[in-house]
């Protein structure tokens, strides 16, 4: 991956930005994307978008969400002690043992902690934990002294940043969904230095907001950018470990390129145009379904107004939801070429009604 692009990916990863609190993931968005856009803004809402031709008629929208899971100082007992909820989906049996940045007027370390093992009673140990049952320590004494550094409400993220792995294989926490903000950012850098787009189509490269409470920025911003046709970006699941039946989940892998979905949320035109701007440029992809709704941006856009001609892509990774998901680059790459290679299939007079 080019240098440039490394770094920018590294660290909209490693800005904190769990759903409502995405402005540090904008600010890099938005710094980055500058450079070679015509037009960046961001709305009342907090999405953040760049674009090519921002005046054209045919409009195209690519969607790829800011935030990211993360927690929020709910409580704060006389011990000091943060109780906390999720914001977003978790598996409960992760923050067990984690170390947690809680970010305030500054940040805040802090370690996830709950009864010893050796104290648990009963079926306890069986039984998976609540949230409500785990607390935060930052070494505070007292309530007082707690809240000198936090308020209710901060939000937190685990202490976990981008890492290399072996080969092209990299971890971090919030490849969901910043890697699909990266996405997006790319396939316009791509638009505005090799060109192909043609005249009389504009292209808007969206960090949506709050997808993972509800699909709430691609709402908005489709709304508001009313678009003809978009696609949406998104972490797909890599089946390739252990456990996981082909037969029932697909059968893409990381090192295999783009996942391109088919079903009732993805549009028969938009589809065909993925298809052929990845074999004109020669980019492989693996083709997935999905007979309903695909629960991503692409939901939210496709019903928009009098609806949104919307397709799916995605980056197969490993262990989603947890802080240490895993993708390979190579696959990021070439996602970011195929939304840059649907943009080009379309033209100004591009009919999306299926027949």
């Amino acid at each position: 991956m080019r240098k440039e692009s490394l770094a920018f990916l590294q660290e909209i990863c490693d800005a904190p930005s769990p759903s409502g609190y995405e402005q540090p993931a904008a600010r890099v968005f938005r710094t980055y994307t500058q450079k070679f856009a015509d037009e960046v803004q961001t709305d009342v809402h907090g999405n953040t978008w760049a674009a090519l031709n921002p005046g054209a008629g045919q409009k195209v929208m690519l969607a790829g969400h800011l935030d990211e899971i993360g927690l929020q100082i709910l409580h704060i007992s006389e011990g000091g002690l943060l109780y906390f909820a999720g914001i977003g989906g978790h598996d409960t049996m992760v923050p067990i043992g984690q170390r947690v940045w809680i970010h305030g007027t500054k940040r805040v370390p802090g370690v996830i902690g709950r009864k010893p093992i050796h104290l648990l009673e009963g079926d306890e140990k069986e039984k998976r934990p609540k949230l409500h049952d785990l607390w935060i320590d930052i070494g505070a004494r007292s309530k007082a002294e707690a809240e000198t550094v936090v308020t209710i409400g901060d939000c937190a993220t685990y202490q976990w940043e981008f890492a290399p792995l072996l080969g092209d294989r990299v971890t971090a926490r919030g490849f969901d969904n910043k890697m699909g903000a990266f996405i997006v950012a790319e396939a316009l850098r791509l638009l505005h230095e090799e060109g192909g787009l043609a005249k009389g189509v504009g292209v808007f490269a969206v960090g949506t907001v709050q997808e993972e409470i509800g699909l709430r920025g691609a709402k908005t911003s489709s709304f508001g950018l009313d678009p003809q046709s978009g696609l949406a970006v998104d972490v797909d699941f890599a089946i390739d470990t252990p456990g996981l039946d082909k037969s029932r989940y697909g059968d893409a892998v990381m090192g295999g390129g783009p996942s391109v979905t088919r079903g009732a949320n993805i549009n028969p035109v938009v589809l065909d145009l993925v298809m052929k701007g990845a074999k004109k440029e020669k980019i492989p992809y693996q083709l997935c379904a999905e007979p309903g709704g695909t629960g991503t941006d692409a939901n939210a856009m496709q019903v928009s107004r009098g609806g949104i001609a919307t397709g799916l892509v995605g980056v197969p990774i490993r262990y989603m939801h947890s802080p240490c998901e895993v993708l390979e680059l190579g696959d990021v790459e070439k996602c970011a070429r195929l939304m840059a290679a649907y943009c080009r299939q379309v033209k100004a007079d591009t009919s999306f009604v299926p027949v």
